[in-house]
């Protein structure tokens, strides 16, 4: 039987007519706490894509996005842009997007959060990051005041945030994860939107101590899909939330299995403009990007993780993703891969690898855990310390280069 959550969409306030962002003269900007005025700040650390993307959405034209920085799209159609990303495995995507698609969240958000001219966002990613690069672009649509911390030290971006009293905060689990470690106290904030990966319980009671008057909200998407689901941490544990407004969620399993995950919503991306993914796949409407989960009967949204990570030890399916968010439980540990190897006795065993230093013991009483949670087949076999640990653009593990580094470690 296939399931469908329904999400509610909320009525625009007719900024969708013009089916372009905006920029308008309200929405000041401000980097690592200085204001950045217009015709200046090009030449400042941190500004200069910021002064770009702003130039860009002012005028008009269609623009792109990418680790290289922001651009003019010269054979592109006004209301389009384009996001450039490696990923977690090193594949280059470069996504296509109508403004129209993300001006739909922006009233949404506007109408369900209360979002608007007299608050303060706060971003602590760089704009090729496509979070960041949605809260920047989300926050001047509205009028709001930016404010980007990125490339700060996390105490440096906490004091950043204090004060410049920023009232929204966009930021992924390792983001926050970090601004928590800080020990800071930020009562300004009312909404914190976190995307990017999951957010465990014990981060949940850590967040709330940081950000004690905030309503946190977990949302789960895709670049290709933007927002599928979000949630107040109500549901069940381990839930994403409820099909955010306006989204149908399809589930190609039997009630209550795990199956792939299918979206349909006005949020959709418009393609590839740049490489393709075979995980990616369009049908009666519906996109899907290869991720698998299930829905309860009260529509809350479960996510496995991706079919091309899954691996199967001993005849049972194991998602990583499970692991890692197990790991990431543990406040020694920041950043976390679990990734297969060649296993000639069970085909696949797992190893995992987190960020260093480590304390001495960490890494076997992390084992044993791993053991009694997951059993001694999907357990990781041992527990690798990288000091220098890969990361994407996005702070995501890059995936492809820490198996390379098990490799040269081999």
């Amino acid at each position: 039987m296939t399931e469908i959550g329904h999400g509610t969409a909320a009525t625009g306030s007719g900024t969708m007519s013009t089916a372009l962002f905006r920029w308008p003269p309200e929405a000041r900007l401000h980097v690592h706490g200085q204001q950045v005025r217009e015709g200046e700040g090009s030449d400042r650390a941190g500004a200069q894509d910021l002064v770009a993307l702003r130039a860009a959405i002012r005028t008009g034209r269609a623009f792109s996005v990418g680790p290289g920085g922001v651009s003019r799209l010269s054979k592109e159609r006004a209301g389009y842009f384009h996001s450039r990303s490696g990923g977690t495995t090193g594949a280059v995507k470069t996504i296509r997007r109508s403004h129209a698609s993300w001006i739909a969240s922006f009233e949404v958000n506007r109408n369900h959060l209360s979002l608007g001219s007299e608050d303060r966002y706060a971003v602590l990613g760089v704009p090729a990051h496509s979070l960041a690069l949605y809260a920047l672009v989300e926050g001047a649509h509205l009028g709001a005041d930016l404010h980007s911390f990125a490339g700060l030290r996390p105490r440096q971006q906490a004091q950043g945030v204090k004060a410049a009293q920023a009232t929204i905060l966009y930021a992924t689990p390792t983001q926050l994860r970090l601004l928590c470690e800080t020990g800071a106290e930020l009562p300004c904030l009312r909404h914190v939107l976190c995307g990017g990966g999951r957010l465990t319980p014990e981060l949940r009671l850590r967040i709330a101590a940081l950000c004690p008057k905030a309503d946190l909200r977990e949302f789960y998407g895709a670049a290709e899909t933007s927002f599928v689901a979000w949630g107040d941490g109500s549901g069940p544990e381990g839930s994403v939330g409820r099909a955010y407004p306006g989204v149908e969620i399809r589930i190609d399993a039997k009630e209550g299995a795990i199956g792939e995950i299918w979206v349909r919503s006005p949020y959709l991306f418009d393609g590839y403009a740049e490489g393709d993914s075979a995980e990616t796949r369009e049908r009666d409407g519906f996109v899907t990007v290869g991720e698998l989960g299930q829905l309860d009967k009260e529509g809350h949204l479960t996510v496995a993780g991706r079919r091309n990570r899954m691996v199967t030890i001993a005849d049972q399916n194991v998602f990583p993703e499970d692991i890692e968010a197990f790991l990431l439980s543990d406040p020694a540990v920041t950043h976390c891969a679990v990734v297969p190897r060649s296993d000639p006795r069970r085909g696949t065993h797992l190893v995992a690898v987190i960020d260093g230093p480590a304390e001495a013991g960490l890494c076997d009483a992390l084992l044993v855990r791993c053991r009694r949670a997951f059993g001694p087949l999907a357990a990781p076999r041992r527990l690798q310390v990288l000091d220098e640990f890969p990361l994407t653009l996005s702070g995501k593990p890059d995936l492809a280069r820490i198996a390379q580094a098990l490799e040269r470690q081999a």
